[in-house]
């Protein structure tokens, strides 16, 4: 692992500053995390293990959707966010939460090209990519809902895509001036495949509940929207499904089913909110 990286590590059961000895990573309590041979390391806390984590089926999926350049205006947009100028001069890695394969995090770090990446996962199948997603990353093992192992003020910029919220835990990562970064499906989002596939609809107050999540930093959150066009081949459809928490609500007989009555290419509505928050400099001591 890059040491810049392990510098913003803490112990996920004590707290202690973590440095590397060899393959493993050990703080001054005793406790030794073992870095994989992929190159990422697993800091699960106490309730680790608890939280489904994506399979390597449903990560496989993913790439090749990213692979194809379908959610390329998510990217892009990311891309932008982050050499936003009003970070010049926070201190701090780029921290991918809910980082899936890093994908994301290595169009950020493209964005950011004097900073460190961290993606954050807690699927070693997501890891395991993630750690080669760019020479400047890095990968950890480890639940959002749970405590983030990061130094409090570690990040100039956190991502948080299509993943869960842990607002408490964000603000305290997140250096003051530094950017909360969040991409949320939009009520239209993937609605050509809703019904025919019973996928997980967006909820209509996902927005309203992003708010509620983010606590101090949703004041002055500024949203940006971005739609576009996906067309799809039969493939792209399975793996669009495959690749997210619809997977498997259909048995494999009706999703044939189900892919054999489209037409192909096939239409598919992309719909995303950006959204950007700011830790305010005046906020205050920054919690340990």
């Amino acid at each position: 692992m890059l040491t810049e990286s392990v510098n913003l590590l803490i112990c996920p059961h004590c707290g202690g500053d973590l440095r590397q000895n060899g393959a493993s990573l050990i703080c001054s309590g005793g406790h030794t995390a073992n870095i994989a041979r992929q190159g990422y390391v697993s800091l699960l806390g106490k309730h680790g293990g608890t939280h489904t984590a994506d399979t390597s089926e449903m990560i496989a999926a993913r790439e090749r959707i990213i692979g194809e350049g379908l959610f390329e205006p998510v990217a892009g947009a990311i891309e932008v966010a982050v050499s936003d100028p009003r970070l010049e001069g926070v201190e701090g890695a780029v921290v991918d939460l809910g980082s899936g394969p890093g994908h994301y995090l290595e169009r950020a770090l493209e964005g950011a090209p004097n900073r460190i990446g961290i993606a954050v996962d807690n699927s070693k199948f997501a890891a395991r990519r993630a750690a080669r997603c760019h020479p400047r990353a890095s990968a950890v093992v480890a639940d959002v809902w749970d405590e983030i192992p990061l130094r409090s003020g570690s990040a100039a910029v956190v991502l948080n895509v299509f993943a869960p919220r842990n607002g408490e835990e964000i603000l305290r990562v997140l250096a003051p001036g530094g950017h909360l970064v969040t991409v949320t499906p939009g009520p239209s989002h993937l609605k050509e495949l809703i019904e025919p596939f019973s996928m997980i609809s967006v909820d209509a107050d996902k927005e309203d509940r992003l708010r509620e999540t983010l606590g101090p930093l949703a004041d002055g959150l500024e949203d940006s929207k971005v739609d576009w066009t996906l067309n799809l081949s039969r493939a792209e459809v399975a793996d669009l499904i495959a690749m997210g928490p619809s997977a498997g609500r259909l048995e494999a007989g009706s999703l044939e089913t189900a892919l054999d009555q489209l037409e192909y290419p096939h239409p598919v509505t992309g719909s995303v909110t950006v959204s950007v928050a700011e830790k305010p400099h005046t906020s205050g001591p920054t919690p340990s």
